[in-house]
């Protein structure tokens, strides 16, 4: 299947249901440093991935990739002092983590087609 568009991409589609319940979980944190950082990060993923692709080489787009998979292990690393924090329980923490990893597996896929 060629992809046409970033939106087809996959790892695109999953990063912006994480930014969504990332989003929806945080909304009312009082942490704004902290919220802002995990949000932040979690957008970093889905944008580096449009910003990529939309440069239309495989050099760029690869290193974009990365970038994305750096946002990703960011906000793994955000989700261990969520928790830590208790602003997320163990249940919302594998939730939210595997869906990180799901996401960083797929770049990884994605980066090893290029």
């Amino acid at each position: 299947m060629k992809i046409e568009k970033f939106e087809d991409i996959f790892a695109w589609q999953k990063a912006k249901y994480l930014i969504l319940i990332i989003y929806n979980k945080f909304h009312t944190s009082n942490d704004f440093g902290f919220k802002n950082q995990l949000e932040r990060a979690s957008v970093s993923i889905m944008n580096n991935i449009a910003e990529g692709f939309e440069r239309k080489g495989h050099n760029e787009f690869r290193y974009f990739l990365y970038v994305a998979k750096g946002s990703c292990g960011e906000v793994r690393s955000m989700l261990y002092l969520a928790k830590e924090l208790e602003y997320i329980n163990e249940e919302e923490f594998i939730n939210f983590y595997t869906k990180s990893i799901e996401i960083s597996k797929l770049l990884s896929g994605l980066i090893k087609t290029l």
